[in-house]
């Protein structure tokens, strides 16, 4: 592994997702894997890059007051426990299957940023199964039903295969939640981070942790996390979202070609 090359590569993905609320594990993972590291290696060290790059843009956006702490603290601590047991369970599955599971979450993800967001603002008093939230100028309905189910889904998922689930939190927040693009961002990266780091916490205990390689490349996650967050405040990020889909969707095949090919 060239270390100069992959400093540079994991600085891009962090000042590139950070700025679309979707953290980039995916990226770290496929970054580190295709340098030759082992994929349970790989899925640990991109969670602990994606949290220290997500705790890096979570300051920025905080400042700028474009986080819902109120999703944060319920929809984070659903997905942060579930990523936990996804974490820790990886041990059970050879690299392979990991590297399937993760292609097939990256091809959801790409399917997911190809369609339309259309921003929502709904408000019902009545409905059980529902949450109404107001946060300052903006009110909007959760269907606890639907974002429960979905949210433990994509946490165990994240943890198990590296990822950050944003890709699947900002389209929740938005779809189903009717929540402004702009908090989603903000309160998708926050939530990013708690996924991230018990998620790592689960790769950890496995034995998979090298902090000789996560480290020096944290570093380079953290910087680019605080100018994506700086970024993201003053940009539009639906203008990036075909370009990521697309990368996602080349991602997704490239891992699937990579597992094939490799015992």
């Amino acid at each position: 592994m060239n270390l100069i090359i992959m400093l540079l590569i994991i600085f891009s993905i962090a000042l590139l997702m950070t700025m679309t609320g979707r953290g980039g594990g995916n990226f770290y993972v496929l970054a580190l894997v295709l340098s030759g590291i082992s994929m349970h290696e790989s899925a640990s060290t991109g969670q602990f890059i994606l949290f220290i790059s997500s705790i890096s843009a979570t300051l920025i956006f905080g400042k700028g007051r474009h986080i819902e702490w109120k999703l944060v603290l319920f929809i984070g601590s659903l997905t942060a426990f579930s990523a936990f047991f996804g974490g820790l369970l990886s041990q059970y599955f050879t690299g392979k299957t990991l590297k399937y599971i993760f292609s097939f979450f990256l091809l959801i993800a790409a399917f997911l940023m190809f369609r339309p967001i259309a921003e929502k603002n709904t408000y019902n008093k009545n409905k059980s199964g529902y949450w109404n939230l107001r946060s300052e100028e903006n009110e909007y309905i959760i269907n606890l039903k639907i974002a429960i189910p979905i949210v433990i889904a994509t946490g165990f998922g994240a943890g198990m295969v590296g990822v950050s689930g944003g890709s699947f939190l900002v389209p929740l927040m938005v779809l189903a939640c009717g929540v402004p693009m702009n908090l989603a961002v903000g309160t998708s990266t926050t939530m990013v981070a708690g996924t991230a780091f018990m998620g790592f916490l689960g790769h950890m205990i496995s034995g998979h942790f090298v902090p000789k390689i996560a480290i020096p490349l944290s570093i380079a996650a953290a910087i680019g996390g605080m100018l994506g967050g700086a970024f993201a405040i003053k940009t539009k990020p639906n203008f990036l979202k075909f370009l990521f889909a697309f990368t996602t969707l080349a991602a997704s095949i490239v891992m699937v070609i990579n597992a094939f090919v490799t015992k």
